[in-house]
């Protein structure tokens, strides 16, 4: 939460004449247009354009009635900055948190490290039962919902190739175990946009789980719920598939990767 007392107006609303900026895209936006929409003077609107310029953070081109201003170069490095000091634990635990409190389940986010799902952030639900793996196991990505997820965003020549170096060891009588068969459940999963694992790693434990997206559109991870199958009705299935999507989706915006994302089967 922000202390109103203390917000600076006039940087308010150089930051909403860099959105009404971008929005303009790379035609970029006239004076005239951006004094209006923002309810002040040209002479106002001129002076907040004229320190953005001085600071790399808008390019100009054209002159006159014809000048026209788009976002610089500065945002880019600024960018890339935000970025590598992000920790895809951190801003996924809030959201975590968010899903356990909805669903009643141990909430989790994983990455890929080389061929193998690694759990880096954990939420427990609520009660005795714990599903208490300890953060940094590797996960055979063909039997847990984080690591199909992930599979499913990638190019299917990737994806065949990890499960051919991992294989697909039998976990369970429900495991699935042959490549053919894997490969049509990443379809399933990119078709609905949410991963099952339905009792394929441990028996009587079923987890639901949908990939997180960066800006540049490149699968960095995903999260799930995880729960005892009896406690969990086959009709929810489905529902908690929308809430793990739903919450997956918030966690890629915080990225900056696009929300509502369906996973899809690269070529």
């Amino acid at each position: 939460m922000t202390d109103e007392r203390y917000r600076v107006q006039s940087l308010g609303r150089a930051l909403d004449l860099l959105e009404l900026i971008a929005r303009q895209g790379r035609d970029g936006a006239r004076l005239s247009d951006l004094a209006r929409d923002l309810t002040l003077s040209k002479a106002a609107t001129y002076a907040i354009l004229q320190t953005l310029l001085a600071h790399g953070v808008i390019a100009d081109v054209g002159e006159g009635q014809s000048r026209r201003y788009r976002l610089g170069l500065t945002l880019a490095r600024l960018g890339e900055l935000a970025v590598a000091n992000l920790s895809l634990s951190d801003l996924a635990l809030p959201i975590l948190r968010e899903m356990t409190e909805e669903t009643g389940m141990t909430s989790r986010v994983a990455v890929l490290d080389g061929a193998y799902a690694v759990v880096v952030g954990r939420v427990d639900g609520p009660g005795t039962v714990r599903f208490g793996d300890a953060l940094g196991r590797r996960e055979s990505p063909h039997c847990s919902a984080v690591g199909k997820a992930m599979l499913a965003a990638m190019a299917r020549r990737d994806a065949e190739g990890i499960l051919r170096q991992t294989g697909l060891p039998r976990r369970t009588p429900h495991t699935i175990t042959t490549l053919a068969a894997m490969l049509r459940e990443l379809t399933t999963v990119n078709e609905r946009g949410y991963a099952v694992d339905d009792e394929e790693d441990v028996e009587g434990v079923i987890c639901v789980g949908a990939c997180v997206y960066d800006r540049t559109d490149v699968a960095t991870g995903a999260i799930s719920v995880t729960g005892l199958k009896t406690r969990q009705e086959s009709s929810r299935i489905e529902e908690l598939g929308q809430i793990v999507r739903r919450h997956a989706d918030k966690l890629s915006a915080s990225l900056g990767g696009a929300p509502n994302r369906a996973l899809r089967v690269a070529g």
